[in-house]
């Protein structure tokens, strides 16, 4: 479709998956993620409060600098990397097309 944009997962070194997300329903890379049957737990329902769909962004676009409350769960990790994002605080617009992630784990 003309609004779809294309997400990789990255399962193994070399492998990625390619996703086809809608830009026009104003979902998160959580909820994608979700859709597609990956273990994201979310537990606390997209709200930035669990850091339970933590991603590394791996490339792609630049996102938007991670707000405060995201900074704040990421920093309760045990392991968090130079590319460490919730995936529910990333919007799928169409700037977000071509992004790399792997599934932190």
């Amino acid at each position: 479709m003309e609004n779809d944009i294309r997400i990789y997962v990255e399962e193994a070194p070399g492998q990625r998956r390619e996703l086809e997300a809608p830009t026009d329903m104003g979902l998160s890379l959580m909820e994608l993620l979700k859709a597609n049957d990956y273990p994201i737990q979310a537990a606390c329902g997209g709200m930035a409060l669990c850091a339970t769909c933590h991603v590394e962004v791996l490339a792609g676009p630049a996102l938007p600098e991670p707000q405060d409350a995201e900074l704040d769960m990421l920093e309760t990790l045990p392991h968090v990397y130079e590319g460490s994002r919730l995936s529910c605080q990333i919007r799928l617009h169409p700037h977000t097309d071509g992004l790399v992630v792997r599934i932190a784990g």
